[in-house]
């Protein structure tokens, strides 16, 4: 491959997108993570690194894979330095405007067969694409969170997305070891229409008494097979990103079961947001998530 086959830029270094960067790295990938903030864009390149490290800690990698991958990581301010990448994928905080104004701003950076994907969950993936006039290169690929450790990646096409930039999204997603599935540009697409309702009820139970939130993450994972019980995927995720979604696709679907619980917004106003806080249903002493 060539050198703008195999780099990477990721737009947006918070949770999601500095996940997504360690799947790009950890695949081979040289990763231009990028983000207005310097802070923020500093504390994404350093969750990076750091989850290379626990990973390499754990038995996951060894040192010379970890330390390699960490090689492929690089951090910018600035947009004119994604102009080498073959893959851009963006990953900044749900706002429709905020994504077509930097969709737009892409088309004159990057080449005009470069794919662009939007890690949306929420937005129509065709008004996202709308902010660009080359919308047939653009394909929605909503990584499930914590991208590191979850193989699932959902794809939809947005209404003008040409065949072969859905083809080459997919053959890229495999190339990072991922599991794609082709889902409609709906809100929420197939996992979020189940899981936001479901957690939101999960809340409600917690709330009413019907169990702690020990006990019904052990119900979940152990009668129903789950991998993390419903507050330690809360914890992951983020309580405010949790609120966010749930209000953006009950605002779009109207279905109560969408609305987030009182209990959701008097955590985020306490500032108690998950692993990222250090408190969240639980507390933790290492707010990073674990290696892979």
């Amino acid at each position: 491959m060539t050198t703008q086959e195999r780099t990477v830029a990721v737009l947006g270094a918070g949770t999601m997108g500095s996940g997504i960067a360690t799947v790009a790295v950890r695949a081979g990938y040289r990763t231009i993570i990028h983000d207005l903030d310097e802070g923020n864009l500093s504390r994404g390149v350093e969750s990076v690194r750091g989850f290379l490290a626990k990973s390499a800690r754990l038995g996951k990698l060894t040192q010379e894979q970890a330390d390699a991958a960490a090689g492929r990581i690089e951090g910018t301010t600035e947009l004119s330095d994604l102009a080498s990448a073959g893959v851009v994928i963006e990953a900044i905080y749900e706002n429709l405007g905020a994504k077509k104004e930097l969709f737009a701003e892409l088309d004159g950076i990057v080449g005009e067969r470069i794919l662009i994907h939007t890690n949306t969950s929420t937005l129509s993936v065709t008004a996202i694409a709308a902010g660009s006039k080359r919308p047939e290169r653009v394909v929605g690929t909503h990584y499930c969170n914590p991208a590191p450790l979850m193989k699932l990646v959902e794809v939809a096409d947005g209404h003008h997305t040409a065949s072969w930039a859905h083809d080459a999204t997919i053959e890229f997603l495999e190339s990072l070891g991922k599991t794609t599935v082709t889902t409609k540009d709906r809100p929420g697409f197939i996992v979020n229409r189940f899981l936001i309702p479901w957690e939101n009820s999960c809340i409600n139970a917690l709330e009413s008494g019907l169990g702690t939130k020990e006990s019904i993450d052990t119900a979940v994972t152990g009668a129903l097979g789950h991998p993390m019980g419903p507050f330690a995927l809360l914890d992951v995720v983020g309580l405010d990103i949790h609120q966010q979604v749930a209000t953006r696709l009950y605002e779009q679907l109207r279905d109560p079961r969408f609305f987030p619980p009182p209990m959701v917004d008097r955590m985020v106003a306490a500032g108690d947001l998950g692993r990222k806080t250090g408190r969240g249903f639980y507390t933790y002493d290492d707010n990073r998530l674990f290696g892979t």
